[in-house]
């Protein structure tokens, strides 16, 4: 069957796996339309030309040449600012470690974007994703890219049924070495691009000053706390799956003033995310110093010796029943058996894990303890390479 009557709308980032996604939609005879997001304006944060929006968009503009395809800009920065950047601001404000590639995914890229794809006559959006959407019946299925190394399904966490129905990845099913043989093959400009890293659309930035655009500096103190501190050494049951012990199981350590010692100064809590080293600057001790709780209330980082300190180590988390997100609707997870592969951060290899219900949300129970669970960071859940779905960690 001819694809020509069908349009699609490629998301032309400028780089190499969203070029080849639009040839390969080219080759495959969609009507194939390529549009640049401009979405940062505000380049004095970001370091070096990591990802100047220019020169992505000059990039773009020539592959969509190379490939005879229509050809636009969209300027979407008050959306990205509101949705995006805001958020992030708020999220750090209180405490969270926010993930603004998912939220970028779900508000922007298959929303936003989408809907304007749409008034083109789309019938579907693409973009250079590696991974996979695949339909059935009644449900779409969202798969793990086929390169293991780059699987993005991860930062796709929030789409919703009806965003999968409109979404097309056309390199899922490819490596990256694969996308890059094509590009030179095809003499793509973006051929030999080194893959973009930082904030989606903004690039790589010094996250302190940028986020010292809103946040002042409020200067606390940093408090070391004893690996022999009493508040974790024999005191938790990980085999009472009782929702009073989840409840216990997934809470923060409750530290204070008291249970350590003052070993420096800081900016400001909200600045630090546990699990962080790099940006103490602090030193005396014989291993490394790493956040394990931050109090943005009292303005208080406290911090433990050494990767492997308790503190920085937990076996259960807590999602709220409205941050809980089902990929997959038709899924009864009530009566299911509910056991998954589950990671709480990008490129974390899977864990075994079991979602177990309550009233007010859902407990996640790892087999093995977890470092640096961070609050407002998503934990996702997989059955095989499947994405089932996700939740904002509590």
């Amino acid at each position: 069957m001819s694809n020509k009557n069908t349009r699609v709308v490629v998301a032309l980032s400028g780089g190499v796996d969203s070029s080849v996604a639009a040839y390969l939609l080219t080759q495959q005879g969609y009507d194939v339309i390529g549009i640049f997001m401009k979405n940062w304006h505000d380049e004095t944060v970001t370091i070096s030309n990591e990802c100047p929006w220019v020169e992505d968009s000059y990039d773009a503009m020539i592959v969509a040449e190379k490939l005879s395809i229509p050809f636009q800009t969209i300027d979407l920065s008050k959306e990205y600012q509101e949705r995006i950047i805001d958020y992030m601001f708020n999220e750090y404000k209180i405490g969270n470690t926010p993930n603004p590639d998912v939220l970028c995914n779900r508000e922007i890229k298959f929303d936003v974007f989408l809907e304007i794809a749409k008034n083109l006559g789309a019938d579907f959006v693409a973009t250079g994703h590696y991974c996979r959407v695949v339909p059935k019946k009644d449900h779409f299925e969202l798969l793990s890219g086929k390169d293991t190394n780059k699987d993005q399904s991860y930062f796709l966490c929030q789409l919703s049924q009806k965003q999968l129905s409109k979404v097309m990845f056309p390199i899922g099913e490819l490596n990256k070495n694969e996308v890059r043989e094509i590009a030179k093959q095809q003499n793509l400009i973006t051929a030999e691009k080194k893959d973009s890293q930082g904030l989606c659309f903004v690039g790589k930035v010094k996250l302190p000053e940028f986020l010292q655009q809103k946040l002042k500096i409020k200067k606390g103190l940093v408090v070391k706390i004893s690996i022999n501190n009493s508040q974790y050494v024999d005191t938790l049951d990980y085999d009472n799956h009782s929702i009073e012990n989840l409840k216990k199981l997934a809470k923060s350590f409750d530290y204070s003033l008291k249970d350590g010692t003052v070993v420096g100064e800081h900016d400001g809590a909200h600045f630090f995310t546990v699990g962080q080293r790099k940006g103490l600057a602090i030193g005396g001790s014989k291993d490394p110093l790493f956040v394990i709780k931050t109090d943005v209330i009292n303005n208080i980082v406290y911090v433990g010796e050494g990767k492997d300190h308790p503190g920085l180590y937990k076996k259960v988390l807590f999602i709220k029943n409205k941050d809980f997100h089902k990929v997959r609707l038709d899924i009864d997870y009530q009566n299911s058996n509910n056991e998954y592969e589950s990671r709480i951060r990008y490129r974390q290899p899977l864990q075994n894990s079991k979602l177990v219900f309550g009233e007010n949300g859902v407990f996640m129970i790892f087999d093995n303890l977890q470092s640096a669970i961070s609050k407002g960071q998503f934990a996702v859940w997989y059955k095989d390479d499947e994405l089932i779905g996700s939740g904002v960690i509590d």
